[in-house]
């Protein structure tokens, strides 16, 4: 039979029976009924153009089962809205993520089908954050049934509710373009007027119309110096306050004199105002500070960080009944209902229920955990297949995941040591040029000079540490940009310099050296049923699961089974052709078969049995496998003389077989945040310069007291916010152009750091002796630190100077 793709999805469509649907005269095959049911929804509201739009295959629809139906209508509840919706003037407006998107078509079909639903006002998509804009009529449509008709496509649909770190770098970016679009205008305008009178390209011009220009100036310059310099002061004065000098001090210093006296000169008369000065000098300074701001503000947009670990609310049962309450509100000794595929908001006892748990966030442990009443469970653990209700024991601050983020606090606010030795470098200096300057003007003025005043204006102009300042971001700017098209994000301006000294690289196993989910490894045929019909059978089972195993086979070619039964902490029954089948653990099957067991292999990972009323059938191992790139990264990193080390909270067996594979020898099993912690500032006792790479929630103590921290794009969001650098596509080979690239980044910022003082010690006499105008003393400060720019600029552009890495140079989505 020769093999098909599915229209809708592109994978295979060889069930037994076929799955068909006649569109436009031509016969479709479909791997299952969720796909030909979308495409009938699609063909149905006209929008088959998706189909000759669409450049990638589109996702695998999934029936929503009953427990995930009943979370989506619990999205309806007005103290679950209050979250993520806000009222507009034509309803309601909800911020969604969308999960499933593909490609460009994806979007139009979204934004066409969801148009046609019943109460949507509107609805967009942003294809890079892959953030939904729903607005719609409450009293037409309530919110669950429009994400119902999401999921009917095939995408997912939840609320999307953005935390404070990325609410604060969202005003600090939009409040620093609007700052810079102030001061270029300004500048502009300024220039416009200043330029003929200094080079008299107009001549004979009356007072009044100088006057006109000076006052125009003034105008022009003042939302220029108290709003777009606005920081520099505040900052000036902070620091001024703590006794820290920065090189605010001596800008805002020479904003403020320049300003003054332009306006004094402006309404007394007099010889000379700066109001071109100030402007330009102000616009160059925020383009340095904005290209800065620019690199965090894409780096912090994970999106929805906190929300995955933290629900904002819990459901308490009270007797028969159960309500719905904030989570801060949840008391020691409260009972709190989990449902399936819900995060625990608490640390607590199982009072009734048996369900697995996923707990990979916490412990780093892969595999799903069985957990029965009497268990203690922990906050940020996603539960499995069966409701659970938890008599609470700690809840809000309380909690393991608040301890760990609180260890991750208080590491994080300690300051590397190459950011303590540039403040002191950068304080020195500008204490020096604040001396210098007014030792100048008192020189001159002792001399009887008349520009006394401009001279000392030019000094401090001139000696403004813009490109000493500019010298490193600007470099870490450009390194990160290239670094970004080959999938490795630098989200902290020290990673990249601090990557230089780099002489032990430490990895967490799950999802960092192996893809952090259960696959097929090998599946052993025992009884008389071939391997395809073996796979088909489990699927067709294991569909009817919502079991973490169960998903291993799921989107595979199924056989219909029905009276599918699930039986708890056991596995599933089933009838197919008239005989009775069993999946699951041995022991669970054994019981229902009156045939000998097979005999049992010790190997790693999970065994799940496959067999008839009659006979073994087969035996599925499942385990999570290294990344196809680990074992050659592993390798390069040893051939650069760099130690690594596996340190993992998994099982010690399992550790030591995955470090054995890759060739790493030293490996540490079963260790909680606290020891990974423990572990990493030995190593630094012992003077090693660590990088910590890991994915987990339970990786973040050990990362942020790593001397560099790269998180897995596969990460939890919060661990990639955290984290100094994060890989964004997950190839691990990355980190060994990271380090290649880092090498020449110091060395960049050596010669912008030299260039940067030879223009200041060459420019400081000029400007003392009167031969610089404060005007041309701008353009100078701009021009040293546009010779640091284009250098830095380099970066992007050098080729890389050894051909060792064959990774695509793509990046991938942020998930936010």
């Amino acid at each position: 039979m020769t093999p098909v793709d599915c229209f809708h999805c592109g994978e295979p469509a060889d069930g037994e029976p076929r799955i068909t649907l006649k569109l436009d005269g031509q016969t479709r095959l479909f791997c299952c009924q969720g796909c030909k049911a979308v495409c009938e929804t699609i063909h149905s509201e006209g929008l088959t153009g998706f189909y000759q739009l669409r450049t990638e295959p589109a996702v695998t629809p999934r029936q929503l089962t009953s427990s995930e139906l009943d979370r989506l209508r619990e999205l309806d509840h007005p103290l679950v809205q209050q979250a993520f919706v806000s009222p507009v003037k034509a309803g309601q407006e909800a911020q969604l993520l969308i999960g499933g998107i593909t490609c460009a078509a994806c979007i139009w079909l979204l934004e066409n089908h969801m148009k046609k639903q019943p109460g949507v006002l509107s609805f967009s998509v942003n294809h890079t954050t892959q953030r939904a804009r729903l607005v719609w009529a409450q009293d037409k449509a309530v919110l669950s049934d429009l994400l119902v008709a999401i999921h009917e496509l095939g995408y997912t649909a939840r609320p999307y509710q953005s935390d404070a770190v990325e609410d604060q770098l969202k005003a600090e970016h939009r409040s620093m373009l609007i700052r810079l679009a102030v001061a270029g205008i300004g500048m502009f305008q300024s220039m416009m007027l200043a330029f003929p009178l200094y080079f008299e390209l107009i001549s004979g011009l009356s007072p009044e119309f100088v006057s006109f220009f000076r006052w125009f100036g003034l105008l022009v310059a003042t939302p220029v110096v108290f709003y777009s310099a606005g920081p520099f002061f505040r900052n000036a004065h902070r620091d001024i306050k703590t006794r820290h000098l920065t090189m605010d001090v001596p800008v805002a210093i020479a904003i403020g004199l320049a300003y003054l006296a332009s306006a004094w000169v402006t309404v007394m008369g007099g010889e000379e105002v700066y109001f071109e000065s100030v402007c330009m000098f102000t616009f160059f300074l925020l383009l340095g500070r904005y290209i800065e701001v620019q690199a965090r503000y894409r780096a912090g947009l994970t999106g929805n960080a906190l929300a995955g670990f933290q629900p904002t609310v819990a459901t308490r049962v009270q007797g028969e009944h159960s309500e719905i309450i904030p989570a801060h509100q949840v008391q020691p000794g409260d009972v709190v209902r989990i449902r399936p595929g819900e995060t625990l908001p608490v640390d607590g006892t199982i009072l009734r229920g048996q369900s697995t748990l996923n707990e990979s966030a916490l412990t780093g442990e892969y595999l799903p955990e069985t957990r029965v009443p009497g268990d203690l469970v922990h906050a940020g653990s996603i539960n499995g297949e069966n409701p659970l209700d938890i008599k609470v024991e700690k809840s809000g601050a309380q909690t393991r995941l608040s301890g760990i983020l609180r260890i991750l606090d208080r590491v994080q606010s300690e300051k590397p040591r190459v950011a303590l030795m540039a403040d002191r470098i950068a304080g020195k200096f500008v204490g020096r040029v604040l001396i210098l300057a007014p030792v100048v003007w008192i020189g001159w003025w002792l001399a009887g000079a008349d520009n006394a005043f401009d001279i000392t204006l030019s000094v401090l102009v001139v000696t403004c540490p813009c490109a000493l300042s500019l010298a490193t971001p600007t470099a870490i700017t450009s390194a990160t940009v290239k670094l970004r098209r080959l999938g490795f994000l630098p989200t902290r301006g020290h990673a990249l310099e601090s990557m230089n000294s780099i002489d032990t690289v430490v990895f967490d196993k799950t999802g960092t050296l192996t893809r952090g989910e259960l696959s097929l490894v090998d599946t052993h045929i025992v009884g008389s049923r071939d391997k395809d019909t073996c796979l088909r059978l489990a699927s067709g089972l294991e569909q009817h699961s919502e079991h973490p195993i169960a998903r291993v086979f799921h989107n595979r070619p199924a056989a219909a089974i029905d009276r599918v039964k699930n039986h708890l902490g056991g596995g599933l029954s089933g009838h197919y052709d008239g005989q009775a089948l069993f999946i699951g653990h041995r022991d669970f099957v054994a019981q229902h078969l009156s045939a000998s067991e097979p005999e049992a292999e010790q190997r790693s990972g999970m065994e799940i049995w496959l067999a008839s009323e009659k006979e073994w059938l087969a035996c599925f191992r499942l385990d999570d496998q290294p990344r196809e790139d680990a074992a050659q990264a592993v390798k390069a990193l040893q051939s650069l003389g760099i130690r690594t080390l596996l340190l993992s909270g998994d099982r010690s067996g399992h550790v030591r077989e995955i470090a054995d594979i890759l060739g790493i020898d030293e490996a540490i099993g079963q260790a909680s945040p606290e020891q990974k912690l423990e572990v990493l500032q030995g190593l630094k006792s012992e003077g090693h310069q660590v990088m910590m790479v890991g994915d987990g929630l339970n990786d973040l103590p050990s990362m942020a007291g790593a001397g560099i921290s790269v998180a897995m794009g596969t990460a939890a969001d919060l661990t990639q916010l955290k984290a100094d650098a994060v890989l964004l596509n997950g190839q691990l080979m990355q980190l060994v152009e990271a380090l290649d690239t880092s090498r020449r980044t110091r060395k960049i910022i050596r010669q912008n750091m030299t260039w940067a003082l030879i223009y200041n010690v060459c420019a400081l006499p000029l400007a003392a002796a009167g031969l610089v105008a404060p005007w041309l003393a701008a353009i100078g400060m701009s021009l040293s630190s546009l010779i640091v720019v284009l250098n830095a600029l380099r970066l992007g552009t050098q080729p890389r100077a050894k051909a060792r890495i064959k990774a695509p140079q793509v990046g991938a989505q942020v998930s936010p």
